[in-house]
């Protein structure tokens, strides 16, 4: 039984370290997304999951939902205005099932023809792993418009 034991202790150590970097980690991207809306003076709606919206025009056709396809045009940039991601003018198609947990949840505050911002905290976006040039546990703002619920 002893031998089980240390294994059992080693995992709950782990987690329960991995736990308290989350919560640290959602405390700093708050305080970076607070700063963001008072440095541009942006009128903001928070959502449970810690995700801002701005809403410029919320649109006025056909609403979806998070498992909907959607055809969206993007400019994804860090805080600091770099920009590392958009889409052609025309937007693209996807399901909001297969992106970003920020997308997912943000989109359908849009109908179709709404646009506007989505400010992401870093676990809503690509955590503590990153992607590609998007480092770890960073705060992602993205414009978007909802061209149509397909």
């Amino acid at each position: 039984m002893k031998y089980l034991a240390a294994p059992l202790l080693l995992l709950f150590l782990f987690s329960s370290c991995a736990k308290k970097k989350a919560e640290q980690q959602a405390i700093t991207d708050e305080q970076i997304i607070q700063q963001y809306i008072a440095d541009n003076g942006l009128t903001a709606v928070k959502a449970s999951s810690g995700l801002y919206v701005v809403i410029e025009n919320p649109g006025t056709g056909a609403s979806c939902n998070s498992f909907s396809t959607v055809k969206v045009a993007y400019t994804g940039y860090f805080t600091n205005g770099e920009i590392f991601d958009s889409s052609v003018p025309a937007g693209i198609e996807f399901s909001l099932q297969s992106v970003i947990s920020g997308w997912t949840s943000g989109i359908p505050y849009f109908k179709e023809g709404g646009y506007g911002k989505l400010l992401i905290p870093s676990a809503l976006g690509y955590g503590p792993s990153g992607s590609g040039s998007i480092p770890p546990n960073t705060v992602l703002i993205f414009d978007v418009k909802l061209i149509q619920v397909l």
